[in-house]
């Protein structure tokens, strides 16, 4: 803490600032005064946090300096000594916050005692400032998420009236519920075919760079955004006063159409945007919410980078169709062959087929359905668990809504084909490969006899030419020249232990000792018994 000390009698005033022990109790002098004017030229230059101050002085008295110090609004807080016993003086000071009254001739503990106890109050209200400025930072930090909760909590018709009128209050929300308003939602599209999958980790970052782009076109007035328990961006449009219905719908299916060119130019990629049918009282915002979400959704049978306003259907009996068995039986024998080009042209038969029959979002929910149900049935017959085979895609054989537009299933149903050939693929390489190894511990086992690759084509029952292929697919070597290979290593490794050339013969199942070295000598260029320990 910092201490300006302000009296006009200059012995004192050196006395009060060299023989009081202010350092050792965390207080520093910064300064003396020798009248009110002095020490209001001081404050302003060297901010002290405590004054220390005569109430008798020349230019400026004690209480006038404090007086312009509870003015400035400072944190000062100030000590008063004076040499008039007089209550007035010391109920004067004390309504212009001066901390203590001491009479002189008060001593240095005295004193030192006083200046201690301003500074711990000093303290205590720079710390309560402190968590009040804090609080308020917080505050307002959160406050745009309070926000957007209570949007958000709007929409789905968790508020009574007055509870909207009160929480808006509190959120400092300029709401107007004698207003009408109209509701629409918008929604990235996202396109498999760049993106190479249907991996969800971008959308958040997709759907916050959508947002930005809606605030920064839409107009100053009249709408509010917001985001919905899925991350959608929802606008609430408010009608002007004036303003008819019609027109309010007609100017906000125009906007929101704009807006999606906009959001197109900016982030290159499409968005679409549902529409509430018509406007409401902030009562029935759940209702048009609703209806903006569902028309939102009718993206599976319109296709995307579009504005879609809600329209009642009225329920109609209709069938349903499924994928014809006879696609369905050439798209199993293609995946069974491994054929993708016939598997995509059965897929694309079923899918194109089926499209023509569809008249509703219904109608769509229920084929696709079909379709996912026929593709689980082929991975399952083949004994695949479908969670494996799909990889990351596999949730949307759990929830198929998350797929928004027609464009978006058909390319999930590709990938689904993709990714079934690729499983087909790994497990017939894993096959191979487990093939191959048991046939290479059958030669390091059997290196003392005349292997042979029929003889091991018997042992797996397996065709010989197929193990013959296989075994130089996955080697990069015919199995007789790894054979030799290994029984000529063998050879020379136990010709270095000291083994005679006969008995380095048997060990590897050479029965015809000349035979050997003659094998032997062309196989590494000398003799057997040129190895000798």
């Amino acid at each position: 803490m910092n201490l300006l000390i302000v009296e006009d009698e200059v012995r004192l005033c050196n006395n009060l600032a060299r023989h009081i022990p202010w350092e050792s109790h965390g207080i520093e002098v910064i300064g003396t005064a020798f009248n009110g004017m002095e020490a209001l030229a001081q404050i302003e230059r060297k901010k002290p946090d405590l004054l220390l101050a005569d109430i008798q002085m020349p230019q400026m008295d004690g209480l006038t300096l404090a007086r312009h110090v509870q003015e400035s609004d400072s944190l000062i807080k100030m000590v008063i000594l004076s040499g008039h016993d007089n209550f007035a003086y010391a109920q004067m000071s004390l309504d212009l916050g001066v901390y203590k009254y001491l009479l002189k001739p008060a001593g240095d503990m005295e004193i030192l005692q006083a200046m201690l106890g301003a500074a711990e109050e000093l303290r205590s209200e720079l710390e309560e400032r402190h968590e009040r400025v804090l609080l308020k930072y917080k505050w307002e930090q959160h406050l745009p998420y309070l926000q957007n909760q209570f949007y958000s909590n709007w929409l789905t018709g968790r508020y009574q009236r007055d509870e909207i009128v009160r929480l808006s209050r509190e959120l400092q929300l300029d709401l107007k519920l004698d207003e009408s308003y109209i509701v629409a939602v918008f929604d990235m599209d996202r396109q498999p075919a760049q993106e190479g999958s249907f991996s969800v980790k971008d959308a958040s970052l997709l759907q916050h760079t959508l947002a930005g782009v809606l605030n920064d076109w839409l107009p100053d007035s009249a709408y509010r955004i917001c985001s919905d328990v899925e991350g959608l961006s929802v606008v609430i449009f408010a009608l002007g006063e004036r303003e008819e219905e019609k027109e309010a719908v007609l100017r906000i299916h125009t906007m929101a159409a704009k807006l999606l060119v906009h959001v197109q130019d900016y982030m290159k990629h499409t968005a679409s945007a549902g529409i509430s049918g018509g406007a409401g009282e902030a009562r029935e915002l759940h209702v048009l919410y609703r209806e903006a979400r569902t028309a939102l959704s009718n993206r599976k049978l319109l296709g995307g980078s579009i504005a879609i306003p809600y329209q009642e259907s009225s329920p109609l009996a209709t069938s349903i169709p499924c994928p014809e068995p006879t696609y369905e039986k050439a798209l199993e024998m293609a995946l069974q062959t491994g054929d993708e080009d016939k598997a995509l042209a059965a897929l694309t038969s079923m899918w194109e087929e089926g499209l023509t029959r569809l008249a509703t979002l219904d109608d769509m929910h229920e084929y696709v359905l079909c379709f996912s149900s026929c593709l689980i049935r082929l991975i399952r017959k083949q004994g695949w668990l479908v969670k494996e085979v799909a990889g990351e895609d596999f949730i949307f054989f759990q929830n198929i809504h998350l797929l928004a537009t027609a464009e978006q299933i058909y390319a999930w149903l590709q990938k689904t084909i993709h990714n079934i050939l690729a499983y087909a693929r790994t497990k017939r390489q894993t096959v191979s490969h487990q093939t191959v190894k048991l046939i290479l511990k059958l030669v390091e086992q059997e290196l003392d006899t005349d292997l042979t690759l029929h003889m091991v084509a018997e042992r797996l029952y397996m065709n010989a030419s197929y193990l013959s292929r296989l075994f130089k697919q996955e080697t990069g070597k015919s199995f007789s020249a790894y054979v030799l290979e290994k029984k000529m290593e063998r050879a020379r490794s136990v010709l270095l232990e000291g083994t005679k050339v006969y008995n380095a013969a048997l060990a590897v199942g050479y029965r015809d000792v000349s035979y050997f070295t003659k094998v032997f000598h062309k196989y590494w260029g000398v003799t057997p018994g040129s190895f000798k320990p």
